[in-house]
């Protein structure tokens, strides 16, 4: 069972979205809230495991009410504004659902948060390996057969040989399983292993054969793969 808030400012939105939670079955919609800071303390004292938020409200952006959470759920991004898509995924949103989304959007969505926090639940706590799901089953990566981790729109690109796996998940959510001292995002679309890195400079990464950007939101990348220098040998 899915446990979710929503949050809105519009009161016929939160009605919407209600609405639609009382069709999927393994969905709890535990309350809905038109006030963030009532939502803020709604989540410090309760745990949730998706929150969906507006983006437009009087007093606060939701993308920065979201990025100020500690320890935030997953997001699905509601708005009536195309223009924050991109944003939406840049704190590796779970979706963005532009209004008045049908049910079957909705449905979609949801299905996507499952599959997300499903493999969470999954995953297996070992230093030397990970699971990630891969045409209905889990597979098994061994962290030091990783050359590198790249993101392609709802999936992730984890290249081991003899060839490549995809799973459905955010770098974000990865990052979260590897090991910080050997694993680095160095792009909103790359995680590299540190050990394999072959050189670098302030605005390229080289491993694995491939030429890979620093963006400009990991600028201060550079400065930590120095002090990471030991590990690369």
């Amino acid at each position: 069972m899915i446990t979710a808030i929503a949050i809105d400012d519009e009161p016929l939105a939160l009605k919407l979205i209600s609405q639609h939670s009382e069709k999927v079955g393994f969905l709890n919609l535990k309350k809905v809230f038109t006030n963030p800071d009532e939502a803020d303390a709604y989540l410090k004292l309760n745990k949730i495991d998706l929150i969906f938020l507006d983006i437009q409200m009087p007093d606060i952006n939701g993308m920065q009410f979201y990025k100020n959470l500690t320890n935030p759920p997953q997001v699905i991004f509601t708005t009536a504004f195309r223009d924050y898509a991109v944003e939406g995924f840049d704190v590796d949103a779970i979706d963005y659902l532009l209004k008045p989304f049908e049910f079957d959007r909705f449905l979609k969505a949801i299905n996507r948060a499952k599959e997300q926090l499903e493999f969470l639940a999954m995953q297996e706590v070992n230093s030397n390996s990970l699971f990630v799901k891969v045409n209905y089953e889990m597979k098994k990566i061994n962290l030091k057969d990783i050359e590198l981790i790249e993101a392609l729109d709802d999936y992730i690109k984890i290249y081991i040989k003899p060839m490549p796996v995809l799973t459905l998940m955010t770098l974000k959510s990865v990052l979260e399983k590897l090991p910080q001292q050997e694993f680095v995002r160095v792009h909103r679309s790359y995680i590299i292993p540190v050990s394999k890195i072959d050189k670098f400079n302030k605005n390229r990464i080289f491993v694995a054969g491939k030429e890979i950007p620093i963006g400009s939101s990991y600028s201060d990348i550079f400065d930590k793969l120095l002090e990471r220098s030991n590990v690369l040998g």
